[in-house]
């Protein structure tokens, strides 16, 4: 059992974890899409001031919480309040949903880096092959059970040995595949038989100039609310992750410049993954290309792009989705983590029994997931008029209703109840200057609430 808890061993070690955890299937597939769809540097602009104001409240604030409390999200709020007890756990329970559908999409990505890999790319660009793939009994099994025991494998080496200097080697890598790849993006260009010529300089214009032709008061509020709502994949935030990473850190360590450098690396990979796609998707299929999202972005549209780049579309295709299992591996690794740690300290575990019932549970879930697709297939519509099945209810439920929740009340409870002072008197123990104070009073107290709960209405098909 684990008397002594367990630490970063650097700021280093903490920043590349927490931006692990940031850097994600969110960003990578989710992030590109919604750019492109409302008005490019639009989003941008938008994402940009977002991230720099509500981003970072929430972002402070529960990595304050962790190190404040150095506890996990499912006993923190407790010790923060005694009443806020239920916010721990509804902090914990939005990963326990996260987890097993994350572990699938992660196996997917594994599937087409295999695909890609052993030369069949090809086959991948075929009429139908995502949806039979995952409208197989078996094979989405194997490769989202690999995927879990990855993950699960690096959560019981504890958090210096396994997700620290996990993320000191993927994260780095990362990054130089991100930034190739879009550099890459950049420089190819495509001719289509009636002859018109298009390249990546074009698409990176799509992608980089705001445009607000069009577009109403409402249009530009539907933005700042896609905007708002990617915060929460491209932050990790209202999921308990950096409240258990937070209460990793070390409290002679610099709270402040930590939670800088996590918001440059999350924007820069998050920015770098539009220049990746984005253009590279204009090239070969056009503007109206630009439309698919989701998983038609990730496993439909972009093999068919590597697939007409020739040769070195198949070079890029590895790399491409090399990128992703490691991006899809670090987030899933602090969802994993912000439930063993909860585990840990609530019911007193040891790491590694904590994460085979982390693990074991996740699977099952994770197996109706997969047979969300063929045995257990079912349509269901959404508060918010789109249809869905097993995966995106737990999505929605998670991400759309859970989340905003857990974050309106964390505003309510450091704005209004133990007041701001509690995380501000954390951030600059260390004599450091809180650069923001007073825009993260105003957000926390007020405008974040506001922003969250139009977030959720809208979620819940209210406005």
């Amino acid at each position: 059992m684990e008397n002594k808890r367990s630490s970063f061993s650097s700021s280093l070690g903490f920043v590349l974890a927490a931006a692990g955890s940031a850097v994600g299937l969110g960003n990578i597939w989710r992030f590109p899409y919604l750019a492109a769809k409302d008005g490019g540097g639009l989003f941008l602009v938008i994402y940009i001031v977002l991230a720099l104001t509500f981003g970072f409240t929430l972002l402070t604030t529960e990595i304050a919480i962790g190190r404040k409390t150095k506890q996990s999200p499912l006993t923190a709020y407790k010790m923060v309040h005694p009443k806020f007890r239920w916010l721990g756990v509804m902090a914990c329970i939005v990963p326990m949903i996260i987890l097993p559908y994350y572990a699938v999409i992660g196996g997917w990505v594994l599937k087409y880096f295999t695909t890609f890999a052993l030369n069949k790319g090809a086959e991948a660009t075929a009429n139908g092959y995502f949806d039979n793939f995952i409208s197989s009994p078996v094979e989405p099994l194997v490769f989202m059970t690999l995927f879990l025991l990855a993950t699960a494998g690096i959560i019981i080496l504890g958090v210096g040995d396994g997700i620290e200097k996990m993320s000191k080697i993927l994260m780095p890598l990362l990054i130089v595949l991100v930034v190739g790849i879009a550099i890459f993006s950049l420089t190819i260009k495509h001719t289509d038989a009636d002859g018109a010529v298009r390249t990546g300089l074009q698409g990176l214009k799509i992608y980089l100039i705001p445009s607000l032709e069009g577009k109403t008061f409402k249009d530009v509020l539907v933005v700042i609310m896609d905007a708002m709502g990617q915060l929460f994949y491209s932050l990790s935030i209202a999921m308990g992750i950096m409240v258990a990473y937070g209460s990793y850190v070390k409290d002679e360590d610099n709270l402040m410049k930590s939670i800088n450098q996590i918001e440059i690396f999350d924007t820069m990979v998050a920015f770098l993954a539009g220049v990746m796609i984005i253009p590279a998707v204009y090239v070969f299929q056009g503007a109206d290309g630009l439309g698919a999202s989701g998983p038609g972005l990730m496993f439909v549209s972009m093999p068919k792009i590597f697939t007409e780049m020739g040769f070195i579309g198949k070079i890029i295709g590895v790399v491409f989705f090399l990128m992703v299992i490691f991006a899809a591996l670090t987030s899933c690794i602090s969802i994993m983590e912000a439930i063993v740690s909860s585990f840990i300290d609530r019911f007193h575990l040891t790491r590694k029994k904590a994460t085979v019932i982390v693990t074991a549970i996740s699977f099952v879930m994770a197996v109706i997931v997969c047979l969300g697709y063929n045995l257990l297939f079912f349509r269901f519509e959404l508060p918010n008029g789109s249809e869905a099945q097993i995966l995106d209810i737990m999505d929605y439920i998670s991400n759309n209703v859970m989340m905003p929740i857990v974050s309106i009340a964390t505003c309510v409870l450091i704005g209004w109840i133990v007041k701001p002072r509690y995380v501000i008197d954390e951030v600059t123990k260390t004599k450091t200057k809180f650069g923001r104070k007073y825009l993260y009073i105003a957000m926390v107290t007020v405008i974040a609430p506001l922003l969250l709960v139009i977030l959720l209405l809208q979620a819940l098909g209210v406005v």
